[in-house]
């Protein structure tokens, strides 16, 4: 059962065209040439940090930031930023009585423009309001004391197998791959995403996949238990009340 839904901000909720195009401004290239090195360097595992420093390595990723936008280069979050699936869906998310929350790692006043939205999520917050950023594990922890729920009834959507899906699944959450953005079309791996809840190219799948687990859920608890089972709630060996090594993980 799914009872918590939390989407990473970048390339899942919100459309970085505007932002990278304030980018290849200020950096003083075309948009086109800032795209195709961003493209193949995405492709070699690099960040977007690493792409920044590619054009301009002085001074650091941070200041630069800050720097554009005192120039005013930085364009403020609006409704044409968000791709066209995100309101609705999180619409249908909170109707189905789930937890929602945007988190994701972003600058600092990023969830003040997000809230301004008006989107429909019970949590916003950025890695700059956490103070800690993924991949770190504490980030996903954060995810799970907010949710107050298990970590594996936490979906984690998001394109970034390195920074979304592996993190993710290593602190027992149910991580959704979304394909799209520059790293969902770019970098792939079956063996993560085999282990994935879902590999989707839209959210507007993703109400349909909690129905789903929660429809799986109730049919798992309706099922008669089997001879295994009730050796296993036994002890496994006919001794009532023996824990199995392997009971209590939830």
């Amino acid at each position: 059962m799914i009872r918590a839904v939390y989407l990473d901000i970048g390339e899942t909720v919100l459309d970085r065209t505007r932002e990278y195009a304030a980018w290849a401004r200020w950096l003083d290239v075309p948009v086109h040439t800032f795209s195709a090195v961003f493209g193949a360097l995405v492709a070699q595992g690099r960040s977007v940090r690493e792409v920044i420093a590619h054009f301009r390595p002085e001074p650091d990723f941070a200041t630069q930031r800050r720097a554009m936008t005192a120039a005013g280069l930085t364009p403020v979050l609006a409704e044409q930023d968000l791709y066209r699936d995100v309101r609705q869906t999180l619409q249908q998310l909170k109707q189905t009585g789930v937890r929602v929350g945007i988190v994701g790692n972003q600058p600092a006043g990023i969830s003040a423009e997000l809230r301004a939205l008006r989107l429909d999520a019970d949590v916003v917050a950025t890695s700059a309001d956490w103070g800690v950023s993924k991949p770190s594990p504490d980030f996903f922890a954060r995810i799970v004391q907010d949710a107050r729920c298990r970590a594996d009834e936490i979906a984690y959507v998001g394109d970034q197998l390195t920074k979304d899906v592996a993190p993710a699944l290593q602190a027992g959450l149910r991580p959704v791959r979304i394909l799209r953005g520059p790293w969902g079309h770019l970098t792939r791996d079956a063996t993560l995403e085999a282990r994935c809840l879902a590999v989707i190219t839209s959210l507007a799948a993703l109400p349909t996949l909690v129905a789903s687990a929660e429809n799986q859920g109730a049919s798992a608890e309706n099922q008669p238990p089997s001879p295994e089972n009730l050796r296993a709630s036994a002890g496994g060996r006919g001794q009532p009340g023996e824990e199995r090594p392997d009971q209590g993980r939830g």
